[in-house]
């Protein structure tokens, strides 16, 4: 595929995640998965990410507080490193999964915390 909105949300889902990540999730696409990584990286990264009305350091922060609520492991991990990448610091990190554990439930908060301390650890190691 290549729109000029997949082409936007490329680029800017490469800056948010990284090359390894979004390298990996292209190349394990197939022909079942592949339009899903299409309409992630066209909608939610260039046509929503793409706009102008919020920075990617807010996007970063709210996507971190529903991604905890959701309780989805994986994407956490990935938008814990995009959010430092975006300029959340390890302490708004800490502030965005107090707010989750209060308004989505303790147990996401634990978890959450638990997730992004492992993605401190790891950045830490290097």
């Amino acid at each position: 595929m290549s729109t000029e909105l997949f082409e936007k949300g490329m680029k800017i889902r490469r800056a948010v995640l990284g090359d390894a990540y979004v390298d990996k999730a292209m190349q394990s696409a197939d022909d079942f998965n592949m339009p899903m990584q299409e309409l992630t990286t066209e909608y939610c990264w260039g046509w929503c990410w793409g706009r102008e009305g919020l920075e990617r350091k807010t996007r970063s922060m709210l996507n971190l507080a529903m991604i905890s609520v959701l309780n989805r492991s994986h994407e956490l991990k990935a938008h814990v490193r995009g959010a430092l990448v975006n300029g959340v610091t390890r302490e708004e990190i800490r502030e965005v999964l107090l707010q989750v554990a209060i308004y989505g439930g303790v147990p996401a908060g634990v978890d959450s915390f638990r997730l992004a301390r492992e993605v401190f650890a790891e950045i830490d190691a290097k």
